[in-house]
């Protein structure tokens, strides 16, 4: 589906915004006049008033939004939104308004967080996302419930407080929905050795940089990957390390990312659990076998049980479980009957995704089997409603492209049990540091900006450059000095 832009170089707000709303065309930036399905965002700009135009042409129809300003109150954020919002009147006579209306971006509890932590009100938040961006009653209500949790695990930090994450780009295996950069066991299992070698190296050079800083560690989280791909022995080495070279005396909250359960058993959750970590995620996806042979998950249903089961032996308390919606093969029914079976556990915490066909997965270029859109609508209803009632309440969410329907993960909690690392990463409240491979440090900066630093994403590489990635964290760390 072409897009050309007129009198506007506002590139990257429609494209975010076509790929939102038809997630199904393949996006193709023009730069002239074309024949054929596609949209024309067009800018002109009055003495009075700009005015955003949209004209979109898709199989066999032809659609037309238009919208003013006043140029008194024309900065860049509103002409962006003015040219967005023009291109979604045009969108929704050729398609059904979409759940989150004209938000494109990843994070849209942000916009609710940032009024409520500016004293703004439940009510003005609410009118915020009705009035300027179209969302669904049920869409507001999530979000709002989400901001409020920001708002409450806000009041918990400090000036001086930070997050840290540590990535090990490892997995036994590839999912067949996954686009993350890792490493399967049976093929890169001889550079875990180097790989700890470099990681140690990164985690003590932090160590000294925050001790010299002042900076207080707030939340750790060990992800990836799968961090519990490593054996007992070398997730005892890699805690070790954690706990000689960084001051955890002042944290909150001590995660790591079990996700496959054939990757855990009560020898390795006990030494977990041992050093000091009270947070575990057990990630099912779903509790259908054949789903999850079709994914490429290779292990059973049972045996998610049993490491929850083992977790709970361990003493975890704050144990999360994944599931996504959306999958191969799955139906309303089938994904109703793995919500109960999670709930039957008694999780802390569950998190709900929707299906993202990612670039890098496998699932991208093999669709077969997927259900279709309103299925999926149908099974996050169900879900919402099954949670709501055993309790739970939505604490973060978040937003992929590709998704399917275009809908959201959202990450529920029984009071007092959010993940407050999840919160802090998804709102980008405070800097983070992360660590170890594909890992991307945050450095929040005066007047809302970040600065990114990442980190080289295939293991072979994280070794090689270790020299650059120390440096490039005394760099990061003097940006936070101002």
């Amino acid at each position: 589906m072409k897009l050309y832009l007129l009198g506007h170089e506002d590139r990257y707000a429609l494209e975010q915004l076509q790929l939102a709303l038809f997630p199904e065309e393949v996006m193709e930036p023009v730069d002239g006049p074309f024949e054929g399905d596609g949209a024309v965002s067009a800018l002109f700009v009055g003495k009075k008033f700009l005015t955003a135009t949209a004209q979109i042409r898709l199989h066999g129809k032809t659609a037309y939004g238009r919208k003013r300003l006043s140029v008194a109150k024309a900065d860049v954020p509103s002409r962006r939104r003015l040219l967005q919002n023009a291109y979604y009147e045009a969108a929704i006579q050729l398609r059904e308004p979409p759940e989150w209306g004209s938000l494109s971006g990843v994070r849209p509890t942000k916009l609710t967080s940032k009024h409520l932590l500016e004293g703004g009100t439940v009510a003005g938040a609410d009118k915020l996302l009705k009035d300027r961006y179209y969302v669904s009653p049920d869409r507001r209500k999530l979000c709002l419930e989400a901001s409020q949790a920001t708002v409450a695990g806000v009041k918990q930090l400090r000036p001086e407080d930070i997050s840290l994450y540590i990535g090990i780009p490892f997995c036994p295996t590839r999912c067949a929905y996954c686009s993350f950069v890792s490493a399967g066991i049976e093929h890169a299992g001889k550079l875990l050795p180097d790989f700890l070698d470099a990681l140690e190296r990164e985690i003590a050079h932090v160590g000294r940089l925050l001790k010299e800083s002042g900076k207080k560690v707030r939340t750790l989280y060990i992800g990836g990957g799968t961090p519990t791909t490593l054996s007992t022995a070398q997730m005892l080495r890699l805690m070790n390390a954690i706990e000689c070279h960084f001051d955890l005396s002042e944290l909150i909250e001590y995660t790591v990312e079990g996700g496959r359960p054939d990757t855990l058993d009560l020898p390795k959750l006990r030494t977990i659990r041992s050093k000091g970590c009270e947070r575990m995620s057990i990630n099912p996806q779903t509790m259908n076998d054949k789903i999850l042979e079709a994914i490429g998950r290779r292990h059973t249903a049972q045996q998610t049980v049993e490491a929850f089961r083992q977790a709970r032996e361990a003493g975890f308390e704050g144990i999360n479980m994944d599931l996504i919606a959306g999958l191969p093969g799955e139906s309303r029914k089938s994904f109703r009957e793995t919500l109960e079976k999670v709930l039957a556990l008694d999780p802390g915490n569950i998190t709900v995704h929707t299906l993202a066909m990612k670039k890098g997965a496998d699932l991208f270029f093999a669709r077969l089997g997927l259900p279709e859109e309103q299925e999926v609508r149908q099974m996050l209803a169900d879900g919402e409603a099954l949670l709501r009632a055993a309790g739970y309440r939505p604490y973060y969410l978040y937003r992929q492209k590709y998704m399917s329907g275009s809908f959201e993960n959202v990450g529920w909690c029984k009071p007092g049990l959010e993940g407050l690392y999840n919160i802090y990463m998804m709102e980008e409240i405070h800097s983070i540091i992360s660590l170890g491979g594909g890992a991307m440090t945050k450095i929040n900066l005066p007047g809302g900006k970040l600065e990114r630093f990442h980190n080289p994403k295939f293991p072979k590489e994280y070794i090689d450059r270790i020299e650059d990635i120390l440096e490039q964290k005394t760099q990061a760390f003097k940006l936070m000095e101002g």
